[in-house]
């Protein structure tokens, strides 16, 4: 985490699940002192992990498992190709057959591949 906001900055909010990990004194201590508010799911909620598993089965079912990467470079490349397509080309029908950079930024749609 600290890796990540040197690189990026902080962010306003960081939302998390109430697993012992992101209660503990020494993780909240990070963020507290980066002004960055708190914020977590109820613990146990089903919906927690929803997002990010569906995510990384499109991942896997779509790049991953059809590609034989060969090296960590190749595969980060992979998935990052994979990603950019997913939010700027591939239209989800729970955005309305938008693509995420179009539902949330109101960037212009990109012809899909």
């Amino acid at each position: 985490m600290e890796e990540a906001l040197a690189r990026f900055g902080p962010p306003e909010i960081f939302n998390t699940d109430q697993g012992s990990q992101f209660t503990s004194i020494d993780f909240t201590k990070v963020l507290l002192a980066s002004d960055i508010k708190i914020s977590m799911d109820g613990k146990g909620a089903w919906r927690d992990n929803v997002f990010v598993e569906r995510l990384w089965k499109s991942i896997k079912y779509e790049e991953v498992y059809l590609r034989a990467c060969e090296t960590v470079s190749h595969t980060r490349t992979s998935i990052g190709r994979y990603l950019d397509f997913y939010n700027g080309r591939r239209r989800h029908s729970s955005l309305g057959r938008k693509t995420p950079d179009h539902a949330y930024f109101n960037q212009p749609l990109l012809a899909a591949a």
